[in-house]
């Protein structure tokens, strides 16, 4: 995942598998848990997809603040974690 455009595009696939959320009800500005119903258990399974999307050990402590799909894509990418899956 080098940037923003494929982390976006494969998170999106990842809660619509996770959760089968409707896909028009994901982007960027969609709250994930006002509008999405994620609460704190599915967070954590989002975290886990995460990590086995980006092969890395993704702390808890980095998503804190997020809030909304955009902020999932902003943490993941400030992370770095892009060029250590380029080949998955």
């Amino acid at each position: 995942m080098d940037n923003k455009e494929e982390i976006y595009a494969r998170l999106k696939q990842a809660l619509i598998e996770l959760f089968d959320i409707e896909p028009s009800k994901i982007s960027a500005e969609a709250r994930l848990n006002d509008d999405l119903g994620i609460d704190s258990i599915d967070a954590i399974d989002l975290l886990l997809k995460l990590k086995d999307m980006t092969g890395r050990k993704i702390q808890p402590e980095a998503f804190k603040n997020v809030r909304s799909v955009g902020d999932v894509v902003e943490a993941i990418h400030a992370l770095g974690i892009g060029a250590a899956s380029a080949g998955q």
